[in-house]
């Protein structure tokens, strides 16, 4: 896994795991704490996340509400859309580009 960017933006690329969880958590939070604005992160080249990556993204979440920061998720692979829709997560963050109609579509 790798993540590239600053305190407005990043890129995930790769797994987010179990393996690489701890690592992902550091840089996401470094990068909410850093900024001010909406954070984007771009999940276009993120190959796979399960249940403790989706973990990650939702703490993220979380932490940014908590200071007045929105994380904003960009580029999310159609197999991503699909779990952030089935587990109705995409009503809750702030997904450009899916709706239900999309997700269920996809």
């Amino acid at each position: 896994m790798r993540i590239t960017g600053d305190h407005r933006a990043l890129a995930i690329e790769g797994r987010l795991d179990v393996r690489t969880a701890a690592d992902a958590r550091a840089r996401l939070h470094q990068a909410v704490d850093g900024g001010l604005g909406d954070l984007v992160l771009d999940l276009a080249r993120l190959e796979f996340w399960d249940a403790t990556g989706l973990g990650v993204i939702m703490g993220t979440h979380r932490r940014a509400g908590r200071i007045g920061r929105r994380l904003v998720l960009r580029s999310v692979p159609a197999q991503l859309q699909r779990l952030l829709v089935a587990t109705k997560l995409h009503r809750i963050l702030a997904v450009d580009g899916v709706t239900e109609a999309q997700g269920i579509a996809l």
